[in-house]
């Protein structure tokens, strides 16, 4: 949960600063061209798709923030708990601006200025989302259960087979 409340956080802090910083200004290199600071408003989803439907991500990333937080104290495993807490601060970060931005409540444009060559302007938001993304990803691979802690108890597992009243 601190993991989730401080990427809201940080999230929503650099997107002030990204306001205050560059509104009306040209895209600011950071690395020549392949790193830029460039203020958009994206009321779309990602890669802005469904712009115009601001209202309808709202509501599912409303929902997703809801289930995922009924569901946290189920997730028991460190690396699955990292990424719902990184998944739950991307979804909220830009849910907070889809409710307090213009043009108005549950319709609000989502603040985004990492630029990078031919890729979508993102930010601190985004960058929670994709990683708990590949986080998952790499844990479901690697064939983790989400409520596994990383150890059993002693004699617990199909090796513990007891016959007569004995362990094999």
């Amino acid at each position: 949960m601190a993991l989730a409340g401080g990427w809201i956080a940080l999230d929503q802090a650099t997107k002030h600063w990204a306001v205050e910083a560059l509104t009306g200004a040209q895209p600011v290199p950071v690395v020549a061209d392949w790193f830029q600071l460039r203020l958009v408003y994206n009321s779309g989803a990602a890669f802005s798709l469904g712009t115009g439907s601001t209202w309808v991500f709202t509501l599912l990333a409303s929902v997703v923030v809801a289930v995922l937080l009924w569901n946290l104290p189920r997730v028991t495993h460190r690396g699955y708990a990292v990424a719902v807490g990184l998944l739950i601060g991307g979804a909220g970060g830009n849910l907070v601006d889809r409710l307090i931005r213009e043009p108005g409540f549950g319709r609000g444009e989502v603040v985004d200025f990492f630029a990078l060559p031919n890729f979508p302007v993102f930010n601190v938001a985004d960058i929670g989302i994709t990683s708990a993304a590949l986080l998952i990803g790499l844990l479901a691979l690697r064939g983790e259960d989400f409520t596994d802690v990383g150890s059993a108890a002693p004699g617990s597992g199909p090796q513990s087979a007891v016959r007569n009243g004995e362990p094999t």
